[in-house]
Parts: C-alpha cells; sequence; structure tokens
C-alpha cells in the first residue's frame, strides 16, 4: 500500500487540518461581502466608504503578512497557527459591535491581523510535510477551503441570521465555538514530521524524497528581497490576488445590483461558482503535479500550469455584458476556478525554490504584495461604483481577464529559469 497505508498517511490528516482552517478563515472573511448590500441599507455607508472598509483590511493584511511570515518561521508552525487562529476569531467576534463603516473598518483590521498569518503558515506546513511532487495537489486541496469557506457562507448565514431574528450581529458570531474546536484539536495533534509519534519511517523518507538537504540558519530578509525569484512571486501575487479579493467583497453586491438576487437567494449562486471554482483549483493543481511526475522540470510544470490557468480567466471580461444570470456566474466561476489553480501552482513555486526556513517569510512578501494589490483595487472599485453605477464593473472584470497573463509574462523575465536556490 506505499505511500497510501493508514499507516503513511498522516500528512493527509494534517492537510485536513489545513483545510479546516482555511474553511473557517473564508467564512469569516467573507461574511461582510454576503451581507454588504443589506448591511449599507441598514448602516447607510456609501459604495466608498465600503471600499474603504475593504481597503482596512487589506492594509492591516499587507501589513501584517509581513510580520507573520517572519514571525511564523521564528516560532513554528504549531504556536503560530494557534495565534492566528484564535486573534481572528476574537475580531470576527467584535465586529458584531461595529455600529458605523468606521467600526466595520477598525474591526476588520483586527481580523486581518490574525488572517494574515493563515498562508504562511499553511505553505511552511506544507513544505515540512509533502514532497515537491505532491505539493501543488496538496495546495490545491487545502486552498480549497478558501472555495467551501465562501459557498458555505451563503448558505449558512441566511440560516443563522433568520434564527436570529434577523440581527446581523449572528453572522459574525456563529464560528466563534467552531474556531475554539478547531485550536484544541490542533495543539494535541500537530508536531513536525519528525518529533510526530504516528509517521512512520517509510513516510518520514517519503515526504523527504525530493527535497535536497537545506542549510537550517534562517535566511534574512534582506537576503531575501534581492533575489528576483521573489520579486517574481511578488508580481504574480499583486497582480492576481485583488481579483480574488474583488470576487469576494464585491461578488454579491453585483449579483444583487445586476439581478436583483436578496439574502436569501443568493445561496445557490454563489454555492455554484465556488463549488466549480473549488473544483477546477484542485485540477490545475493536480494537472501540475501531474506535469512534474511526468518528468517535466519545475520550470516546464509550473509555467505551463500557470499559463493554463490564465487562460480559464480570460472569458471573465464578458461578465458585466450579459444578461443572463446564471451566464454570468457560470463565467465568473470558471475565472475563479483559475484564480485557484494559479493560486496552488504560486504557493508551490515559493517551496520549489526556497529553502523550508524561508518559506513562510517568502509567503508573507508575497502575501504583502498581493495585499497591497487588494488595497488598490478596494480603492479603485468603490471610486467606479460611486462615480459609474453598475457601469464600473467593466474595468475590473476587464483586469481580472487578463491580469494573470501579463503576471506570468513579467514573472518569466524575472525567473526564467524555476529551481531551487541556495542561499
Amino acid at each position: 500500500m506505499n505511500p497510501l497505508s493508514l499507516k503513511m498517511n498522516i500528512r493527509w490528516i494534517v492537510l485536513i487540518f489545513l483545510f479546516l482552517a482555511t474553511v473557517l478563515l473564508y467564512l469569516d472573511r467573507s461574511a461582510l461581502g454576503i451581507m454588504a448590500p443589506f448591511l449599507q441599507k441598514e448602516i447607510g455607508w456609501s459604495e466608498q466608504q465600503y471600499g474603504n472598509i475593504n481597503t482596512a483590511f487589506m492594509i492591516g493584511y499587507a501589513v501584517c503578512f509581513l510580520i507573520m511570515g517572519a514571525f511564523v518561521d521564528k516560532i513554528g508552525s504549531r504556536l503560530g497557527y494557534t495565534l492566528s487562529i484564535g486573534l481572528w476569531t476574537i475580531a470576527q467576534a467584535t465586529t458584531a459591535l461595529a455600529k458605523t463603516w468606521i467600526g466595520f473598518a477598525i474591526f476588520r483590521t483586527g481580523l486581518s491581523i490574525g488572517q494574515s498569518g493563515n498562508f504562511p503558515v499553511a505553505n511552511k506546513v506544507l513544505g515540512e510535510w509533502f514532497p515537491k511532487k505532491e505539493r501543488a495537489f496538496a495546495v490545491g486541496l487545502f486552498n480549497g477551503g478558501s472555495n467551501v469557506g465562501t459557498l458555505l457562507s451563503p448558505l449558512i448565514i441566511p440560516v443563522v441570521v433568520n434564527a436570529f431574528n434577523n440581527r446581523w450581529q449572528a453572522a459574525f458570531l456563529w464560528t466563534l465555538p467552531i474556531s475554539g474546536i478547531w485550536i484544541l484539536f490542533w495543539l494535541i495533534f500537530y508536531r513536525k514530521p519528525e518529533k510526530h509519534k504516528l509517521v512512520s519511517e517509510e513516510e518520514l523518507d517519503y515526504i523527504n524524497s525530493d527535497n535536497a538537504v537545506e542549510d537550517k540558519v534562517k535566511v534574512k530578509w534582506a537576503v531575501l528581497i534581492k533575489t528576483r525569484e521573489v520579486w517574481g512571486i511578488c508580481i504574480c501575487k499583486f497582480m492576481a490576488d485583488p481579483i480574488w479579493w474583488f470576487y469576494l467583497f464585491w461578488g454579491a453586491k453585483f449579483l444583487n445590483g445586476k439581478f436583483g438576487l436578496n439574502l436569501q437567494d443568493i445561496g445557490i449562486p454563489f454555492f455554484s461558482i465556488y463549488l466549480v471554482s473549488w473544483a477546477g483549483g484542485i485540477f490545475l493543481g493536480w494537472l501540475s503535479s501531474k506535469f512534474l511526475k511526468a518528468g517535466w522540470s519545475l520550470n516546464k510544470g509550473r509555467k505551463i500550469g500557470l499559463l493554463l490557468c490564465a487562460g480559464f480567466a480570460l472569458p471573465v471580461m464578458l461578465v458585466p455584458h450579459v444578461d443572463n444570470m446564471w451566464l454570468a456566474v457560470g463565467l465568473i466561476a470558471i475565472a475563479a476556478g483559475g484564480h485557484c489553480g494559479w493560486s496552488a501552482n504560486i504557493f508551490s513555486l515559493m517551496s520549489d525554490i526556497f529553502p523550508r526556513s524561508a518559506t513562510a517569510s517568502v509567503t508573507g512578501i508575497g502575501g504583502f504584495a498581493g495585499a497591497v494589490g487588494g488595497a488598490l483595487i478596494a480603492q479603485l472599485v468603490g471610486g467606479l461604483l460611486q462615480n459609474s453605477g453598475m457601469k464600473g464593473y467593466e474595468i475590473p472584470f476587464f483586469i481580472a481577464s487578463i491580469a494573470y497573463f501579463i503576471a506570468l509574462g513579467v514573472m518569466h523575465l524575472l525567473i526564467p529559469s524555476i529551481k531551487p536556490l541556495h542561499l
């Protein structure tokens, strides 16, 4: 049964923890996007003020992504994940106290501080537990938690809010006990593979089967930011990550404004978008791993995988111009699937190139670049909608269709050959 026996499957149990944490992250993160069309009426914020709320989140996310990456490399994955989820759970719950758009901006900034730790920790854990040939597929699976969390939100939140007499505060409180249970089990279960009592020698050998012996010395930021590889990853994150934020924060508002969907009706379309995008992300992550297992070089396998992901996003520019809701949903779903595959490959690229001791730091630097792009897109979309109404969606959807191709081209110039660095 090598390497699929129960005895050798501990790494997949670890992956389940990462998946569930990412589900929780997006259940909490997407709650505001789902409630936005209705909170806008109750709280009374403008389109620009809603953009400001999301900009506040993205600025906090950007700054703390840098801090969290280095912090996690210093304190380790077990404690790092505990602190990250604990912080964002408290911030999400306190959002129920907000009374104005400024209050939402403050509490969303708190949420961003905690959530900035998720992907640096998860990427570090994957580098510790998975060989390179499985990593993109593993990233596609755990990153699918973003889709599951986002697709469950519009199904669960209306039910929760309705159960509490339509009090919107319930949308920000219901995950509190679930997050507490996750933290408890994580602290009990998680150890590094070489220190985990349930990991066999065979699995440990398999985990390390295509990893070169790495220097354990901490790689400083001053060294990392001088490499073209870091800048190539930053460009990919800066141009692609804002597209996902756009779908997450403005998807419900677009469907509400274009097709009149209310809180009860929006669940099935959103479920469809993120179910398809999850499947697309897993498929594209698996395909990249398949290329490597077939003997392709890292350079060829990753770049062809990224090119295919970019192709999935191209038709999304048509969304503002279609009058059929399900056609619009389908185009967004395919493009979101391309983004999930893109993210799986970019996360894998970080651990393909950089040693494990620097993986979380590189993830943090890349996440900073992506969050800066997210802050800019939040201001852009808020201003466009404030001044142009529904017509303002044409520009961000066009950007969403071509940004991946531009990012891949720049990345190829900066990283002509993908291979491990010895820093």
